[in-house]
């Protein structure tokens, strides 16, 4: 299905009798339509894997979509936010700092998200503001509503009125009742109100079970549900989180304590992994139901033919690949990106990448053997500041003179080049000018335009840049093509006043910036596979298209795994409970 849909008009002519009427077949452009998910009763439900799981089902029957999130927060972006608090942050093509929920919108869809994607309380009120001191709202007293409320309303409209897409959905963070997510909640009555039947509120709550009683409860799903009508807004969609099956009764109660049709309730339990979601989904006819209350036929459900085949060969994998993930934050979204291009890398290599973290501050030369006993491969993990580092560094000085595949990410790869400043080139006291102001070998440096910054958010190289491959180089095999583009978040970069040292001693620098020449990616060619990038891979892995560096990773790790490991077992399914909301 397009967006462009046939439909009949009668047209009256003036030269014909009254009584005959012309017919004349017309074709129209169909309007965007906007689909809501909130949350109730707890957090980390999996909004935003309910909202890519519509998103590509969506898309598998045709239609152009987008996925946007507004977060209630009051922070500009996540750019500056504890990866502790709030997981990764996931980082556009275009360079906007965003809520880790974008990297499943693209991993599900295959869709590129831009600034207009992600949207805080923050920068809403930061936006209103700007404009009261040009004066553009004309000395009128500035007020939540309807001042803040049209913000996030333009804002919310800004992607389907400009790129005319059929669905723009829109996941919002928090909770009902969460005080300050009231905005966004009056946005969307008012948007429910003025849209009719091309607006949709999806509600995801939780059914908990009590161990003690033996029973689901539905009582918070029901005043979730009330708090959200007394807000103005009627849920035209449950979607319930349990970990044990709903009964056809329990989910007939809960429609009728909450006013919602029977079959537009639907469950969501535990999966094996979260890309079973869509399917589960569709089973329960979730998206026949959007759009049956869109005022749209159906039509016939789609195969999702390339989706099942990704996780059939998922469920064929059962020999297990260990990848140590050396970082700072024993958090797994605060790697999720990583985790999940490994998870799909592992896969269509047929194996189950079983990740072990490592935490970088308790590794030293006289534990390291132990620390990394039993990994396959490692990846040296991204992050910022001092703590960690010299763990970092003892690893990958392991892995060098081991030969253990291993991929530096960002400040994995600076840590990789300090290593090897220190114990290859001979200077000890090669470091990072981030961590070390005074080293006489700043092998890792400011990049210049950064020297006058003082704000922190917003203010890295951000985005997707150009690279230049070596010819003849492991990573121009790998990715076969001499230009790629990829995601970069950082301030330092590889100090080119040592690159003819590195290469000379073994370290080439195959990837730089065409324009300005920045080292983007170091290799050791004698090494099975020893690879550093300054930008970040993982934010451009999806399901249908891994990224080829995490393909060619896990490949290298089976290639040169004895017959006897590979016959290992995992140690467990991964249960759908990612924070997602």
């Amino acid at each position: 299905m397009q967006a462009l849909q046939k439909k009949t008009a009668v047209v009256l002519s003036p030269s014909l009798p009254k009584n005959v009427k012309l017919i004349k077949l017309y074709t129209i452009v169909a309007e965007t339509k906007y689909i809501f998910v909130t949350g109730g009763v707890a957090s980390s439900l999996g909004k935003g894997i309910i909202s890519s799981s519509i998103g590509k089902l969506l898309q598998a029957r045709g239609y152009n979509i987008t996925i946007q999130k507004f977060d209630p927060y009051i922070n500009v972006d996540p750019g500056t936010l504890n990866p502790y608090e709030h997981g990764e942050c996931y980082v556009t093509a275009d360079g906007q700092e965003t809520d880790l929920d974008l990297g499943h919108y693209e991993r599900f869809t295959g869709i590129k998200t831009t600034r207009h994607n992600n949207f805080t309380t923050g920068r809403i009120y930061k936006n209103v503001i700007e404009k009261e001191r040009r004066g553009d709202y004309l000395g009128k007293t500035i007020q939540v509503v309807p001042h803040i409320t049209d913000e996030i309303k333009r804002d919310i409209l800004y992607l389907g009125n400009k790129y005319h897409f059929d669905f723009v959905i829109t996941e919002i963070g928090g909770t009902v009742g969460d005080i300050e997510g009231l905005p966004f909640l009056e946005a969307i009555r008012q948007l429910k109100w003025e849209l009719g039947k091309n607006a949709l509120c999806i509600h995801l709550t939780y059914v908990p079970f009590l161990s003690a009683a033996q029973e689901l409860k539905t009582k918070p799903t029901q005043h979730s549900v009330k708090e959200l009508q007394s807000l103005g807004i009627q849920p035209d969609v449950l979607v319930l989180r349990a970990e044990h099956d709903l009964s056809a009764g329990i989910r007939k109660k809960v429609a009728n304590f909450c006013n919602v049709d029977p079959e537009a309730v639907v469950q969501s339990i535990d999966q094996p992994t979260i890309y079973e979601v869509p399917l589960r989904m569709q089973e329960q006819g979730l998206d026949s139901t959007i759009l049956r209350k869109m005022g749209i036929e159906p039509g016939e459900t789609p195969g999702l033919g390339p989706w099942r085949a990704f996780l059939e060969r998922r469920h064929k994998a059962t020999t297990v690949v260990n990848v140590g993930l050396v970082g700072k934050y024993d958090l797994q979204d605060a790697y999720k990106s990583i985790l999940e291009s490994l998870s799909q890398a592992g896969t269509y290599n047929n194996r189950k990448v079983k990740t072990h973290f490592i935490n970088s501050e308790y590794i030293t030369p006289d534990n390291v053997e132990e620390k990394l006993k039993g990994m396959q491969g490692i990846v040296v993990c991204p992050g910022f500041g001092q703590r960690g580092i010299e763990g970092k560094i003892t690893a990958a000085k392991f892995c060098r003179e081991h030969d253990i595949p291993t991929f530096g990410i960002c400040l994995g790869m600076q840590m990789m080049v300090v290593e090897f400043a220190r114990n290859v080139l001979g200077y000890k006291d090669a470091d990072s000018i981030e961590m070390n102001e005074k080293t006489t070998h700043n092998v890792i440096d400011l990049m210049e335009e950064q020297k006058n910054i003082t704000n922190m958010g917003g203010t890295m190289r951000l985005g997707a840049y150009e690279c230049s491959l070596k010819e003849g180089s492991k990573v121009r095999k790998i990715y076969g093509t001499d230009i790629i583009e990829e995601r970069h978040r950082h301030r330092y970069e590889f100090n080119n006043d040592y690159r003819e040292e590195f290469e000379k001693a073994g370290m080439m620098c195959d990837g730089v910036n065409p324009e300005t020449n920045l080292v983007e990616i170091v290799e050791i060619p004698e090494l099975k596979w020893y690879v550093g990038t300054q930008f970040h891979p993982e934010y451009s892995s999806t399901v249908l298209k891994p990224h080829p560096l995490f393909l060619d990773f896990i490949k290298t790790i089976v290639e040169n795994t004895p017959q006897d490991d590979k016959k290992k077992k995992p140690g467990g399914a991964t249960n759908y409970n990612h924070r997602n909301g």
